[in-house]
């Protein structure tokens, strides 16, 4: 009988198996196949050398893929056979740095069972520790300076391992080996407990049991957690809800809430097998769910007032898992900022501009290297669909349909609402996290950390920079300002090819994109575009909604009776000033100015936005006078309609004049005048108009004919339009897609300015070229 033969092999790996217990996965598997050699982590992911028996080496790569961690995710596994070496026994090697990183960080990820078990066990060190964790949990993004994800180069660094923590920390068999935020009492982060002037309160295991305390009496609490500060409230507490939404300037939008376990959540939610799957995914999102008569009961009305939805999410580290199961309520869990800012991610900073807001502080010594909001998540048509994509979820990539080429590194820096930039590297897309709006000179800081992150990261050096052609937008003026090359993709291209990109379609499509505007050559703020693109470098403008004029521009937005004023006198004329609606809604002055500013056209641009027809709806159904938060009065629409069940539909006509189709809404509003007159129930006028909107969108689809259907933009957030939509499209042979790993608002564009620039490199067209793109 021959010998068996000997090997080497040199294995390189990527994609999630950095900070997953994937080097001692290995090892433990090279052991059990009695093979020698070693694995480190590199810039890249993972590299393995095996040597040994040629049978049990190819039995080994088989198993890689098959037996990993929990959290980790192979990319790409690439094995090539090496001479022998004088080798034995399999080892894991410190970690080495390549010139060009391309390595993934992994997101934070709420605690793991056994970790909850430790804090749990009055007989185990870590009893109580809020800052217990292991490789498979614990901060990872928040925490990380640089790549290889080690130790040395996280916030860890600055605490030196006690000895039964690098024992652990060092052992191949222990599920803490090489957890690089490992710690416990000894030796890792601790707690302290201030007033809003600085002065500590108590410390360690007395500064939980304090707050503790103070949240039971109804007191305000900012949290320093996992990617900056939160403020906590007793959610059953109505005086305290009251001060909170005082003290931040916050009337109307809802709250979160965190609940201690699933129990409290089906007691005060109707959840679905998906969104109970969520809440207890590693990512702990905040899930919006339909609350429950009975929820009144122990939430108050004020947490999220009209809005028959709550924000719910479960612990998502050990912090707010003690927090939680000490308090053994309801908590509000709202971001740690003011209005308009970023949340605060240092203690001197939080105690400055939170310290008129919060009654106490719970602060710990381990740095936030960046904030990560809490991420949204809405289960619509039965998929889960990011509406903010922040803690948990980012900074994972997304490859890049494979029609694209992989050339120079290319930086996208998204829109200036929901900002989120994006970097490629080879196939791959690298979004940033959640930022927020662009409009204060925090959320300007925190706008280029993120794409100094992503670019240091990867060490990338981008050859252009893509934008968001508005003139206004600051991120095209930080895009001009780079020095790079600068590329522009109009808003509803980049929402379009967003969508496109999450499915990896690369043929014809049609791209439906409706939000409250983007910016048009034309200079009309669109927001209701059908798009169609050939499958290579021709983007035809198809149809929109016809254009009315916006009294008051921006104050429009905030003052839907605006919107409600154009739409009318846009359909009437001077007869709109003479009309019940408009008299209710403004005094007559105000009427006599609307009136001046139409008819002269001061201050008054066109648009022809889905989301601003919308707030005219919810302002002549009542159901919205000014506004504190975007999509307020969309949201009212909304939820009136859920209460209504109807089949019917308003009148409305689509005209193809020139060439380019016009949805015209004067017909349904002239109806919805009409139901108002005849008294007809709010709920129902607004079950009809979603009606009327989706069948606005069929009767498009049917002028073009395209079979794929892809739906963007922040008004798709809206649940009972997106079902109806796509039920709609389906019952009549169509395939419609929307929106599930971006969110379907502005936090979707960089992806789609990145998939549509290197879509049009792939058809061999520069930017600006004739024929390129046709809107």
């Amino acid at each position: 009988m021959a010998a068996e033969l000997t090997e080497r092999h040199r294995l390189n790996i990527t994609g999630v198996v950095q900070g997953v217990g994937f080097r001692p996965f290995v090892y433990r598997l090279a052991q059990a196949c009695e093979l020698d050699g070693w694995v480190a982590n590199d810039a890249s992911g993972v590299c393995v050398e095996v040597q040994g028996n040629a049978r049990l080496l190819q039995a080994f790569i088989h198993q890689l893929p098959l037996d990993m961690p929990e959290h980790a995710n192979i990319q790409s596994l690439t094995s090539a056979r090496i001479p022998l070496q004088p080798e034995s026994g399999f080892h894991i090697r410190d970690s080495t740095q390549g010139h060009s990183p391309s390595a993934i960080v992994l997101p934070d990820l709420a605690p793991c069972a056994a970790c909850v078990g430790e804090m749990c066990d009055p007989a185990d060190r870590r009893y109580g520790y809020p800052f217990t964790n292991c490789t498979q949990c614990g901060p990872r993004f928040s925490i990380v300076e640089q790549l290889p994800y080690d130790r040395a180069r996280t916030a860890m660094k600055h605490f030196q391992l006690c000895g039964q923590c690098l024992r652990e920390y060092s052992d191949p068999d222990d599920r803490r080996f090489h957890a690089e935020p490992n710690a416990c009492p000894e030796c890792g982060p601790q707690l302290t407990l201030c007033d809003p002037y600085g002065t500590v309160v108590a410390s360690a295991a007395a500064a939980l049991q304090a707050a503790l305390g103070a949240l039971r009496q109804g007191r305000i609490l900012a949290l320093k957690g996992v990617g900056g500060f939160q403020l906590l409230a007793d959610a059953s507490c109505a005086e305290t809800v009251a001060l909170l939404r005082s003290r931040k300037y916050r009337p109307h939008k809802p709250f979160a809430l965190m609940y201690p376990d699933m129990a409290g959540v089906h007691a005060d939610c109707f959840v679905s097998e998906a969104e109970e799957k969520l809440l207890n995914a590693p990512e702990r999102p905040i899930a919006i769910l339909k609350a429950r008569p009975q929820a009144s009961a122990r939430i108050v009305r004020e947490v999220a007032p009209g809005n028959p939805n709550l924000g719910v999410m479960l612990p998502c580290s050990p912090l707010h898992f003690l927090i939680a199961q000490g308090v053994q309520r309801p908590l509000i869990a709202t971001s740690g900022n003011r209005g308009g800012e970023p949340i605060c991610t240092e203690n001197d900073e939080a105690l400055k501009r939170l310290g008129e807001i919060a009654d106490l502080f719970l602060l710990h010594d381990r740095q936030i290297l960046r904030p990560l909001e809490d991420s949204v998540v809405r289960v619509m048509d039965g998929e889960s669909v990011l509406l903010r994509r922040a803690r948990g979820y980012a900074p994972l990539p997304l490859p890049l349909p494979d029609c694209t080429t992989a050339s120079d590194d290319v930086l996208a820096v998204g829109a200036d609402l929901k900002g989120c930039v994006g970097v490629t590297h080879g196939h791959t897309v690298h979004l940033s996290h959640y930022l927020g709006d662009l409009e204060s000179p925090l959320a300007l800081a925190n706008f280029q950390r993120a794409i100094d992150d992503l670019t240091n990261f990867y060490q990338l050096k981008p050859s252009a920079v893509i934008c968001d052609p508005h003139p206004g937008y600051v991120s095209r003026r930080k895009a001009e300002e780079s020095g790079h090359g600068l590329l522009t993709v109009q808003h509803h291209v980049a929402h379009f090819f967003s969508c496109m990109a999450e499915h990896g379609h690369r043929a014809p499509a049609l791209g439906v994109c409706w939000d409250g505007s983007g910016f048009g050559e034309d200079g009309t703020l669109r927001g209701s575009e059908f798009l169609r693109w050939d499958g290579g470098d021709i983007v035809n403008r198809i149809a929109s909604l016809r254009s009315f004029p916006l009294p008051g521009g921006d104050q429009a937005i905030r003052e839907p009776r605006r919107a409600l004023a154009g739409l009318l006198y846009e359909m009437l004329g001077d007869e709109a000033f003479t009309k019940a609606p408009l008299l209710q809604l403004f005094s007559r002055s105000e009427v006599g100015n609307l009136k001046k500013m139409l008819e002269r056209g001061i201050n008054t641009p066109r648009c022809s936005s889905i989301g601003r027809l919308f707030d005219g709806i919810a302002a002549l159904c009542g159901l919205a006078g000014a506004i504190s938060f975007e999509g307020q009065a969309a949201m009212a629409v909304e939820f009136a309609a859920e209460k209504a069940s109807t089949d019917h539909c308003y009148p409305f006509e689509l005209d193809f004049p020139d060439g380019h189709g016009t949805l015209d809404w004067a017909p349904m509003l002239s109806a919805v005048l009409d139901d108002l007159r005849r008294g007809v129930k709010v709920e129902v006028r607004a079950a009809v108009f979603h009606n009327t909107l989706a069948k606005m969108l069929l009767s498009v689809a049917e002028s073009v004919g395209e079979p794929d259907i892809f739906l963007s933009g922040g008004v798709f957030q809206n649940k009972a339009l997106l079902e109806k939509t796509k039920g709609l499209l389906r019952a009549h042979g169509y395939r419609p897609h929307s929106h599930s790993k971006v969110p379907p608002n502005d936090g979707g564009i960089a992806l789609g300015q990145i998939y549509f620039a290197r879509t049009m490199a792939a058809s061999g067209v520069k930017n600006g070229e004739g024929g390129a793109l046709c809107v």
